[in-house]
């Protein structure tokens, strides 16, 4: 089933602003949020629907990718913004995006429901790393080990958050609800300040017996080394990722992700233009005017390139299929060669005779060069 437009999902126009956009979310996502619809199918599908548009909306890069490629330019799958690892928007990433800018530390969205407040995600985070990679690795695409620092599970107790085995009990500071409620006056009426239990974390219990390395969370900080894959093409800002390979999550949860993004190293023969590269070539006088074959740098070696008779200087000629592989092994770029015309500053008695011999055949005078301004106001003042 094809995916709506994401305008038309939050109900703005294409040139709604960040609050417009934020605002229209915030109704949407209240009105179908799984809280307010235990059990409703149709409305937590609206809820991710909704929050899936507004991740993409209220990020300018993200939304300019949309509004040029649409649904392509933000779907990793779709080779745009990211390559392979794609997975669904779930409800897990609609809950955290909603309660990342709308939820905790704030006034009670939903009111006082009687009920538990939510259970912390105990689900590790996602890590970020950035590798930097040079042309010729991109070229054929390589594999690397990359040292990460993260929250690993801890050895002591096998990640659990206890030795002994005891179990959890209710926390006493909040009494098994995991959020500490303060009802507040003001001039407005009645508010209800809602925070996260710090004894808990949230999570509305304890562990009777701690694990004395981690403190009960099943986790402690550390390093862990991945090998990571990346294949033929890739470019500045592309990322892979890695699921699992992230922070360990709080007593043996799920781990989080690990994001590989690519950097490129700047080469010192060739500048990329998308799958193209281009390359700097400076000759002499003689091999412009007469043309003829030269050697040339290619990611892949030297290769032969004719250089037509009297080309001039800036002159672009196109080495086909030279330059980088297409991502996804979508056919290849070209290499771009730029000719450039080297010009002596000493000259032997011998070249500047060849010289004065090549100007009095050809019987060329150089171009007469129009005065500037203070050229013309120079001569009115000197009289020449």
């Amino acid at each position: 089933m094809a995916k709506r437009d994401y305008y038309e999902v939050l109900g703005v126009e294409k040139g709604a602003g960040a609050d417009e956009v934020k605002s229209a979310y915030r109704k949407l996502a209240l009105k179908h949020h799984p809280d307010r619809n235990p059990g409703d199918t149709s409305a937590e599908e609206k809820f991710k629907e909704a929050t899936e548009a507004y991740e993409v909306l209220s990020d300018p890069k993200k939304r300019q990718a949309y509004d040029q490629f649409g649904h392509a330019g933000v779907d990793p799958s779709a080779g745009m913004g990211g390559f392979g690892g794609a997975e669904g928007f779930d409800l897990s990433d609609a809950l955290r995006a909603f309660m990342r800018d709308f939820g905790g530390g704030g006034f009670d969205i939903f009111g006082d429901m009687g009920g538990r407040g939510r259970t912390v995600d105990r689900r590790g985070g996602d890590r970020q790393i950035r590798l930097e990679l040079s042309l010729p690795e991109i070229a054929k695409g390589v594999k690397k080990k990359l040292r990460v620092s993260k929250m690993v599970r801890c050895g002591n107790c096998a990640g659990k958050g206890s030795n002994s085995g005891a179990g959890n009990q209710t926390c006493p500071t909040c009494q098994g609800a995991g959020q500490i409620r303060q009802v507040q006056r003001s001039f407005f009426g009645q508010m209800v300040n809602v925070t996260t239990c710090r004894t808990c974390s949230g999570e509305g219990e304890i562990v009777k017996d701690p694990c004395s390395t981690c403190g009960g969370e099943g986790r402690v900080k550390g390093s862990e080394t991945a090998e990571v894959k990346i294949p033929a093409g890739v470019m500045e800002g592309n990322y892979l990722r890695l699921s699992g390979l992230g922070d360990a999550g709080i007593r043996n949860a799920e781990a989080g992700d690990l994001l590989v993004v690519i950097t490129e190293k700047e080469d010192d023969r060739f500048r990329r233009h998308g799958d193209d590269l281009l390359l700097e070539l400076p000759l002499h006088p003689h091999q412009m005017a007469l043309g003829g074959k030269v050697d040339v740098d290619t990611l892949e070696g030297s290769a032969s390139l004719e250089v037509p008779q009297g080309s001039q200087n800036g002159k672009v000629l196109r080495m086909r299929g030279l330059g980088l592989p297409g991502l996804h092994g979508k056919g290849a770029g070209d290499l771009l060669v730029r000719l450039h015309v080297i010009i002596p500053t000493k000259l032997s008695g011998e070249e500047k005779s060849l010289y004065e011999k090549l100007g009095q055949v050809t019987g060329e005078k150089p171009p007469k060069l129009h005065k500037g301004f203070f050229e013309k106001m120079k001569d009115a003042f000197t009289g020449s």
